[in-house]
């Protein structure tokens, strides 16, 4: 029997798995109380928000999977929120930019968050609204012992919050000082603003009316007022160190509602799998599916050199189709159902050899042939800032350029209530280092924006009213019999990484979903990051030290640029599955000792 670090949760009635023990327990609470899985998930993110601040915000994104019971597949909730009217790249340019930075106001685009769970919970949840508010109202009001992540994260920005970021110090410095580990931590402002958002919302009649009546507070009412009347005023430090003024306005908001759309999806081996669309990094996931089906991968041993070797390859290949085909399918016309193709994957197959790759890849797909060239050349350009932006952002070191460069990273959440109703969702975005805090409202903006490129004609071009290519990336899967997982986990570029190796795992080699999570993770920077500003590291793989010595030495061998992490330190995946017997299974990650599944 595989030895786990702990069991895999059994039960009939409900799990829930999140990125905070205390996150999941609210979520188990209000599946007691009779809501639903978008209920739990919902009550969940906004507790999230409160005990992981550094990871996520209520001004930051949200893309959701649903699969309410009796659907035959999932959708997804698209809450990421949009390029601002303002947010032209000949205004960027203007600024002396040739990239947008990775915190300030110009890296803002629409809150996209709360709106979200908002729709989530009109049109699924059961439970009145303050129900689901509640617990994040109590652990802002009277406190959550504060996580070390981040308090070490706050002290490393206390002195440029006191000097540049003012209302940011008012905030994360309580007394003028920074908070240290486990201590009692509130945020009377952002539990001022969710009690006078209940009391509007309560004014209306009937929870639906509520829940509309709470986005209007928020997107035309006195949340988009402090951010319109801050924006038009606020003119602070980015981090590309120079102080500047952003475009976000509160018409902005007033003019953007998150939406409904299908999934994307592949089958494989019998397995169905299910991610939002292109202007996510989730297909990436579903291409090196559909490219690992032709090498092989099934007869080798998922802790083998050959099977890290292949899967690190096929991921090289995905992730630089990624960086030159995806964006918001509104915007540009993104070749899908090529690049989802057996025909296309078979071609990508054939370019994995015996050794690590150093190059970048994209494909070959006719009319498109600028986007691949510019995606090359990019990445090129940007080699020298190799080694920043590199890795999970919540590993990341403070940049020796700019303090706000250690960014954010994200949260997870994977639900399923006793009706067999399910919710994977991966909120990130308003990390307290990425924006000052808006005044009065006891949160900062987000950051997304720094996503896109401020050259012209690309898929990712900064452009008003386009949603940013982001990579948050949730996941449903169908297995063979029936069963029905949710899963996914924070990461940044390496999300749609680590949940492919869980999800072979699962499908090559029969573990069991805790044992899928505790076995040794691996990642690559060999393409463009994300994140400001842009790293590159051509052949990089980094490694759990539990994949051995020998396999190590052999990863070397083959020319991969082996970086060995710190044990336990890679990957944040949860996930939770319901079998056709209804049986549910829930499963957390021990590493960074935050996580939990729950259930009964």
């Amino acid at each position: 029997m595989t030895f786990t670090t702990r069991p895999e949760i059994l039960g009939t009635f409900g799990v829930a798995a999140s990125t905070h023990w205390i996150a999941s327990q609210v979520g188990m609470a209000l599946l007691e109380k009779g809501g639903t899985a978008f209920d739990a998930a919902a009550g969940m993110a906004f507790v999230l928000h409160v005990v992981e601040p550094h990871l996520n915000g209520p001004l930051g994104d949200l893309p959701a999977l649903i699969w309410p019971a009796g659907e035959d597949v999932p959708t997804v909730i698209c809450a990421q929120g949009v390029a601002p009217a303002g947010a032209t790249i000949a205004h960027y340019r203007d600024q002396g930019l040739t990239m947008i930075p990775g915190s300030g106001l110009l890296a803002t685009v629409v809150p996209g968050a709360f709106d979200g769970w908002m729709l989530m919970l009109r049109d699924h949840g059961r439970l009145p609204l303050r129900e689901v508010l509640e617990p994040a109202i109590h652990y802002a009001r009277h406190g959550h012992p504060l996580l070390p992540r981040v308090a070490d994260t706050i002290a490393g920005l206390a002195g440029f919050f006191r000097d540049e970021w003012p209302t940011s110090a008012a905030t994360w410095l309580p007394g003028g000082a920074a908070p240290g580990a486990e201590a009692l931590f509130r945020n009377p402002d952002l539990a001022d603003t969710w009690d006078r958002l209940l009391s509007e919302a309560e004014a209306a009649r009937g929870r639906e009316a509520q829940i509309e009546a709470a986005r209007a507070a928020f997107y035309k009412g006195f949340v988009a007022e402090a951010i319109d009347g801050w924006m038009r005023e606020a003119c602070v430090m980015d981090a590309a160190g120079e102080r500047r003024r952003g475009v976000l306005t509160g018409a902005d908001m007033a003019g953007w509602q998150a939406s409904y759309e299908p999934p994307v999806s592949v089958d494989s081996h019998g397995w169905e799998v299910f991610k939002p669309g292109a202007w996510s990094q989730g297909p990436s996931l579903l291409q090196s599916l559909r490219t690992l089906d032709w090498t092989g991968l099934a007869d080798m041993d998922p802790g083998s050199a050959d099977f890290v070797h292949t899967v690190t390859e096929a991921m090289k290949l995905s992730f630089a189709d990624r960086e030159a085909y995806y964006g918001d399918p509104d915007f540009a016309a993104i070749p899908m159902e090529t690049l989802l193709s057996p025909e296309y994957a078979a071609t990508r197959a054939a370019l994995i050899g015996a050794t690590a790759s150093l190059d970048q890849r994209p494909g070959a797909i006719a009319g498109l042939e600028a986007w691949a060239r510019a995606a090359v050349e990019r990445a090129g350009r940007e080699v020298e800032a190799a080694g920043v932006g590199a890795g999970e952002p919540t590993m990341a070191h403070l940049s020796e350029k700019h303090p706000t460069e250690k960014r954010g990273d994200t949260v997870h959440i994977d639900v399923i209530d006793r009706w067999g109703n399910m919710v994977s969702a991966t909120p990130s975005g308003g990390w307290l280092q990425s924006s000052p805090v808006v005044p009065g409202l006891g949160i900062p903006l987000n950051s997304r924006a720094q996503m896109f490129w401020l050259d012209p004609g690309l898929a990712t071009s900064l452009t008003p009213g386009a949603r940013p290519r982001t990579t948050l990336s949730p996941s449903m899967a169908r297995r063979p019999d029936g069963a029905r997982l949710a899963f996914g986990t924070p990461g940044g570029d390496q999300q749609d990484q680590w949940q492919l190796i869980f999800l072979l795992r699962l499908m090559r080699g029969g573990a069991n979903l805790q044992a899928a999570i505790d076995a040794p993770l691996f990642h690559t920077a060999h393409f463009q990051a994300s994140f400001y500003p842009r790293g590159v590291q051509p052949g990089h793989l980094m490694v759990e030290p539990a994949l051995g010595a020998e396999v190590i030495d052999d990863l070397r061998a083959r020319g991969h640029r082996v970086e060995v992490a710190a044990p336990w330190t890679v990957g944040r995946l949860t996930a939770t599955q319901r079998d056709p017997s209804g049986l549910m299974r829930g499963a957390a990650t021990p590493r960074l000792m935050q996580a939990y599944a729950v259930g009964r």
